[in-house]
């Protein structure tokens, strides 16, 4: 298979050309956007062609894992030159595709710091706060060295429990800071700045 084939796009593209013909066959191929069963399932088989082609193009680019000229973008979701495995999965959580990414991690052998990061990020984005602040953790300790990592471990932990992310202050409205630090673990999971 010629990834740069699959994606319609050529070798001397650019990486936001790239990244936006991706965009656009992800959007195109998603599987909720066909009713009938037959067309559900075509459609989820073309967008795993489609999501290994872009780790393959991005791989190919990165080198051996490693950024070359500042690393390969994912389709919003920040700068990224690890593991290029996990680079369909960073790319539902930025399409906001929780279960799919969730199910490209559940179906991954091994559970590395990088695992438990997204995995965390993906509760976080669904609300549960403890799962999301126990994988952060394990991300965290198992790569203390990982500024990514670190500042999501930290910002999780910043909100407290559960119980206090959601309480209320005196007044009856969320606290001030329980909305300054969501909307900080926002900007790690979306790449953006939100505030």
């Amino acid at each position: 298979m010629d990834p740069y084939k699959v994606l319609g796009v050529q070798p001397t593209d650019t990486d936001e050309q790239i990244k936006a013909a991706y965009r656009a066959l992800v959007k195109r191929y998603h599987p909720d956007r066909y009713p009938e069963a037959a067309e559900k399932e075509a459609a989820a088989e073309k967008l795993k062609q489609i999501n290994a082609a872009y780790a393959e193009i991005e791989r190919l680019r990165s080198g051996k894992g490693g950024a070359q000229d500042g690393g390969y973008e994912n389709a919003g979701y920040g700068s990224f030159a690890g593991d290029p495995r996990y680079a369909p999965v960073r790319t539902r959580i930025s399409l906001g595709d929780l279960q799919g990414a969730e199910a490209m991690l559940d179906a991954m052998p091994a559970q590395d710091a990088e695992w438990h990061y997204l995995k965390g990020i993906i509760y976080y984005r669904r609300g549960w706060m403890d799962g999301a602040r126990q994988h952060l953790a394990m991300a965290y300790n198992m790569r203390p060295d990982n500024a990514e990592y670190a500042r999501a471990y930290q910002t999780v932990n910043e909100m407290g429990g559960f119980r206090n992310f959601y309480r209320q202050s005196s007044d009856g409205d969320f606290g001030a800071c329980d909305l300054c630090a969501g909307m900080m673990l926002l900007d790690l999971c979306c790449g953006r700045r939100c505030c």
